[in-house]
């Protein structure tokens, strides 16, 4: 038996305590009876009555314990946003990790809710690497007018914005990050109104959540649906104007009503449902349409809290660039790049030595990866590129073969990510060059023009002599045994995390050469660094996917269309199962 007990916690006052008191009451009907459980109650006004009542669930493997906050409180208690259904305490589940040290991770529950599965299930999901893990939160991906607040207020997806009435909080990793600290900061920037700390939570913790299976918090709602039986969720939260107690046609109140009333509350539960007039439904039901409105007039703001960072903290330009790639994937522009490319000009047959076979060429390449190599050093060390992990090194480690290496291409620093993972391939024996646009190398100014035109580079040329020495060169790269790094979606767009059409160049090298491309993708996730132009400093995970070889029995065009799809297939299952949501665009046809 496993002696270590689970800490649960929960936030309520006098009166929300009758339905706490019925969801700890589900929990413990449910839970797993080899373990033991420490439940918190949080508090900062709580009679002796709903004390002896919560005192009555307690058993030989259940430990309940009242934790006033009421001091805690009062630090940042001036600052607090509520409003109709929210109290004080729905900002509770915010102190946990700060107020109780002991624990590594921790479950909050929301009072609202009816708990049908195994709370010990739940407790055992791994949230190392993350702040929480959480459930989407419904309300946002299905209601149009919550998913544009969220993403044009917030600055969250309405796909990665998570429900915090049910939470598997990483409390070591909360106090690591100073979840709690960047809470009362935010709280002295920009006060959300609509879901208030559930807001502040999403923005705070935005990338560092693990999703769980949504039957963990099924919000049961009229308008919401589900793809499996609501009463089949292994919690059922009843939001916003479906509280069973409240309304006798509330959605699954039957689910309630089978715990209710087994508890020491079941004559307050039923006797506030009888007094509850038809003025209070009226109200109830109006507050729905009222928040609709409220998320309205907060996009419609012009100091809202997106606006008010692009007017405040980022740099003008970057904001215009973010501004620039809506537009463009609204347009299907995906091959045009969003920022303006150096003044270029025709890159003529006799300027370059694709290959760098001459003495001249070996040595100024030689010193280009000497000092490519100590500035990836130096932009590691100042968190200007972070690599939080590379996966699936494997697939590059084990080719004998040359290679076509595709990749998503976002960022200035991208292909310095991509020169990591080839270090990290092994593959001494070898070489790995960037194809790249003819003004990066014959124009753009610097440092990086010096590395354009020396750090084993292929720049693609308007001149059409020039292309040919390009494609002989490339083609017996390959066939030497070299990997070649394409950006096959033509483009550049700063910081975009979905993938974007790919074009068949790369492809035909691959079919020509007879070489398998490796699909590679880079996911992103801001960190606790911010850049010079206002935006968090991206984490990159990079993805190398399983070589895809063309196939002898298939013509030319029609392998090239096969590579093609399977690499768009293979970066699009990256992109969901990262980001735990579907590839979409907002591209109007």
């Amino acid at each position: 038996m496993n002696q270590q007990p689970i800490p649960v916690f929960y936030a309520c006052d006098d009166r929300f305590a009758k339905y706490t008191v019925v969801s700890l009451f589900s929990v413990l009907q449910n839970a797993a009876k080899d373990r033991n459980y420490r439940v918190h109650i949080l508090y900062s006004e709580l009679s002796d009555e709903m004390k002896a009542a919560f005192l009555a669930l307690a058993n030989d493997r259940t430990e309940i314990c009242f934790e006033n906050v009421s001091q805690f409180l009062d630090t940042i208690s001036g600052g607090l946003p509520v409003r109709h259904y929210y109290t004080k305490t729905t900002y509770y589940r915010l102190f946990i990790a700060e107020q109780f040290p002991q624990y590594e991770k921790a479950l909050y529950l929301d009072s609202d809710t009816i708990v049908q599965g195994d709370i010990a299930r739940l407790y055992d999901t791994d949230v190392s690497g993350v702040l929480l893990a959480a459930c989407h939160e419904q309300v946002m991906e299905q209601m149009e007018i919550y998913g544009t607040y969220c993403e044009e207020v917030v600055g969250v997806s309405r796909h990665q914005f998570f429900n915090a009435g049910v939470m598997l909080l990483n409390c070591a990793g909360f106090r690591q990050r100073k979840v709690f600290e960047k809470f009362v900061r935010s709280l002295g920037t920009y006060n959300f109104v609509v879901t208030q700390d559930e807001d502040y939570l999403n923005l705070i913790c935005k990338d560092h959540v693990r999703f769980l299976d949504q039957r963990w918090n099924t919000e049961v709602c009229e308008g919401l649906t589900y793809p499996y039986d609501e009463r089949e969720g292994y919690i059922l939260h009843y939001v916003m104007a479906n509280k069973p107690w409240h309304f006798q046609k509330a959605k699954y109140a039957n689910v309630f009503w089978s715990y209710s009333d087994r508890t020491p509350v079941a004559a307050a539960m039923r006797a506030e449902l009888e007094a509850y007039t038809d003025e209070a439904r009226e109200k109830d039901l109006a507050c729905g349409a009222s928040l609709a409105e409220m998320a309205k007039t907060e996009i419609e703001r012009e100091d809202n809290y997106q606006k008010m960072l692009d007017k405040t903290v980022r740099a003008a330009d970057r904001v215009a660039v973010v501004k620039r790639i809506a537009e463009f994937e609204r347009d299907g522009k995906f091959d045009i790049d969003v920022e303006d490319d150096p003044p270029s000009r025709q890159l003529q047959p006799d300027e370059i030595d694709y290959l760098r076979r001459s003495p001249l060429a070996k040595l100024k390449t030689k010193i280009a990866y000497f000092r490519a190599n100590r500035f990836l050093k130096y932009i590691k060390k100042h968190h200007y590129m972070i690599i939080r992990e590379i996966r699936g090194i494997e697939n590059l480690q084990n080719l004998q073969s040359g290679a076509v290496i595709t990749c998503n291409h976002f960022n200035a620093f991208d292909s310095f990510a991509m020169h990591e993972v080839f270090v990290a391939s092994g593959q001494k024996k070898k070489s790995m060059f960037r194809v790249i646009r003819e003004g990066n190398y014959t124009s753009f100014p610097g440092f990086y023009g010096y590395l354009m035109r020396h750090f084993y580079t292929l720049p693609l040329s308007s001149n059409t002599k020039t292309m040919q020495k390009f494609i002989k060169a490339t083609d017996q790269l390959l066939q030497e045994g070299n990997f070649v790094l394409f950006y096959p979606e033509q483009s550049m767009w700063w910081n975009y995390r979905k993938p974007k059409p790919l074009k068949p160049g790369a492809y035909r090298f691959a079919v020509k050469n007879k070489v398998p491309v490796v699909p590679c993708f880079i996911t992103m996730r801001d960190s606790d660094y911010s850049g010079p132009d206002g935006y968090p400093v991206q984490e990159y995970t990079i993805t190398v996917g399983k070589p895809i070889y063309p196939k002898d029995s298939l013509s030319y065009k029609d392998n090239i269309q096969r590579l093609m799809d399977e690499n768009a297939a293979a970066w699009k299952s990256v992109y969901e199962t990262t980001y735990d949501m579907p590839l979409e665009y907002s591209t109007q046809k």
